[in-house]
């Protein structure tokens, strides 16, 4: 297969975008309520929104999603992209989808002049951390985290 075509998210393409967005959640074992899925559609397409969306394209097939936010930092002037939702079709895996859309991050981050972009990932997606490991450096953080209400 040819590179796929990474652009920037469209209203149309809601149908194919939704499974890709279940399935990223899938794999991650956490529900996310419609309401919350409308909303987080809804602000890609809001340009107050630092909320941003990609998508790889091939024949007019969503293969993969990133999805990345611009927010202020206390150790930079600029603000920083965290780069939050990474997912591709399972059939897409290991053609360099990831690649591309993690590249394509790099370049909006580069275009905003953000001085870094970040992610996380869960410490047992060995297969990400693979494509990780050679396109990013390990910070050695450790992410604490607790749910309020």
């Amino acid at each position: 297969m040819r590179e796929a075509m990474i652009r920037l998210v469209m209203r149309d393409d809601w149908d194919q975008w939704l499974p890709l967005w279940e399935g990223y959640n899938s794999f991650y074992e956490r529900v996310v309520p419609p309401d919350v899925t409308q909303a987080t559609w809804q602000r890609f397409f809001d340009p107050s929104e630092p909320v941003h969306a990609l998508v790889a394209s091939h024949d007019g097939t969503l293969l993969g999603l990133v999805h990345y936010i611009f927010h202020r930092s206390t150790s930079a002037i600029t603000p920083v992209c965290y780069l939050q939702d990474l997912f591709a079709r399972e059939e897409a895996r290991g053609l360099g989808i990831g690649r591309q859309l993690v590249e394509a991050v790099y370049t909006k981050a580069r275009d905003a002049a953000s001085p870094r972009v970040y992610w996380l990932t869960h410490e047992t997606n060995s297969r990400a951390m693979m494509l990780y490991d050679k396109v990013a450096e390990r910070s050695g953080f450790v992410q604490y985290r607790k749910a309020i209400g």
